[in-house]
């Protein structure tokens, strides 16, 4: 080494006592390895631990001199040669020898503990968010475990975290529950239940202008202007009309001004001049806008569906009777309500698709009163398309209210039940020891054919029975959809 530019002078005597780290050894390729000695064995009776080795160190005068001692069988040890690897280890200092003269052996190693680590509870109370996420080294997860099973608080902190942590895996939707809204207000009703309620009738209307504004207040000011076409039947062909995602909403709210002039409230499209019929309505506001709409139309329509909502709460069970004019025909306000809420659904998924934005189905409960509504709709559809000369002409007339000839249509899975359609005249009912067809369809594709989205064709799912009164039924399913 060199030190203030200088050679040192002395080597290793310039500091003594200290230890020196070994140099390096030579290769075993250059050493004859057939010229080392083996160490002895050890003396016979199995008294040294397996882990004992002989003595190796050598005389202090041997190794100051550099001259190797010979070994137990007379041959000299290989000259290593000079330089730093013929510098000996530190020599041990010399110990107690025994009174016979033999070596000690060497000490045990000490046992290493399995106990777990005794660690304070603020320490593993801290630790609790690392042991959820398994972050913990196995000595702090052992110390954590055996902590929970004596202290209630950090345990069901513990469990709480743990819950948390099954959150946070990514491979699951996140999208939420489409029942976490009801079952959040029925939890906050049962707790406080309101003093004014929503009616029941108006409950469906409630949760779909809910679920459709949650979807409007997700996407952007671009997407307001995506196209989405608008399907539904006339007569016996399927027609459509394109629009926007703000010109869908503008439709609702014009439609739902029948709603509001029946409850006294103010129509969007000034009640006194405008058309009853909701297809005449809605040309009548596309018409009368300027420019095209965009995402302000929200606003009008949802402080609409709180204003209906609102009223209807207000008004009490009186209301629910109230007629509704559509023009052609006339709807009590409930079910109104519940036409309203159906095509809020409707065109809810006309806009989800359009923009790519998940939409399930209305709760079960929801739906069911939906295609409770369609079903007793069908048989004065079904006189229209009749009298129109589009179906089969009556074969079994029956005085009014009196069993007459049925359809069973049978609605499964989600909202599904049994209706019993009556064919021949719509003041008949519907029984079942009168069923001459059955009809087999999935809830939701039963809506979807009331809506026009699919044809009757495509929906019937099972038939049986008379082919006539199933063509005529699914036709007049379908003529139940409009703008």
């Amino acid at each position: 080494m060199t030190g203030g530019g200088r050679e040192s002078e002395g080597g290793e005597e310039e500091v003594r006592g200290a230890r020196r780290i070994p140099g390096p050894r030579g290769a075993a390729d250059d050493l004859d390895l057939a010229s080392v000695p083996l160490p002895p064995l050890p003396p016979p009776g199995g008294s040294a631990p397996d882990e004992a080795v002989p003595e190796q160190s050598q005389p202090a005068s041997a190794s100051a001199s550099g001259d190797a001692p010979e070994s137990d069988a007379g041959e000299p040890e290989p000259d290593l040669g000079p330089g730093p690897a013929a510098e000996a280890w530190p020599e041990p200092g010399p110990g107690p020898e025994p009174a016979d003269g033999t070596p000690e052996p060497p000490a045990p190693d000490p046992l290493v503990s399995s106990a777990p680590v005794v660690l304070p509870h603020q320490v593993l109370k801290a630790l609790l968010g690392a042991w959820a996420l398994s972050a913990c080294s196995a000595e702090e997860t052992a110390a954590v475990e055996d902590h929970l099973t004596g202290c209630a608080p950090c345990a069901d902190e513990a469990l709480r975290l743990r819950d948390a942590v099954g959150l946070l895996h990514t491979d699951g939707s996140l999208d939420l529950d489409p029942t976490l809204r009801t079952r959040v207000l029925d939890g906050c009703f049962g707790r406080r239940p309101a003093r004014i309620p929503v009616p029941e009738w108006a409950a469906p209307y409630d949760a779909e202008t809910a679920r459709l504004d949650a979807l409007l207040r997700d996407i952007g000011d671009s997407e307001w202007h995506a196209p989405v076409r608008l399907q539904w039947f006339e007569e016996e062909r399927r027609v459509s009309r394109r629009t926007t995602v703000a010109g869908v909403i503008g439709h609702l709210m014009a439609v739902d001004g029948l709603l509001s002039a029946a409850l006294g409230l103010d129509d969007p499209l000034d009640g006194g001049k405008a058309p009853l019929d909701p297809t005449e309505r809605t040309e009548t506001y596309w018409s009368a806008t300027r420019r095209p709409p965009t995402r302000a139309v929200r606003e009008p329509w949802r402080a609409q569906s709180h204003e209906l909502i609102r009223t209807a709460s207000f008004a009490g069970r009186n209301v629910a009777e109230t007629s509704v004019s559509y023009g052609a025909f006339a709807l009590p306000l409930q079910d109104a309500a519940l036409d309203r809420a159906f095509e809020c659904w409707v065109h809810g998924g006309d806009i989800a698709d359009a923009v790519d934005y998940p939409y399930p189905a209305p709760s079960a409960a929801h739906l069911h009163r939906m295609i409770d509504l369609a079903a007793r709709m069908l048989p004065a559809a079904l006189a229209g398309r009749r009298s129109a000369g589009l179906a089969g002409p009556a074969k079994d007339l029956v005085a009014a209210g009196a069993p007459g000839r049925s359809l069973h249509l049978e609605i499964e899975g989600h909202g599904g039940g049994d209706w019993y359609i009556a064919l021949d005249s719509p003041a008949a009912v519907g029984a079942p020891e009168r069923a001459v067809a059955q009809v087999a369809l999935d809830g939701v594709e039963f809506c979807r054919l009331a809506a026009g989205h699919i044809s009757p064709v495509e929906a019937a799912a099972g038939q049986e029975g008379d082919r006539e009164a199933i063509r005529d039924v699914l036709f007049a399913a379908a003529s139940l959809s409009r703008l």
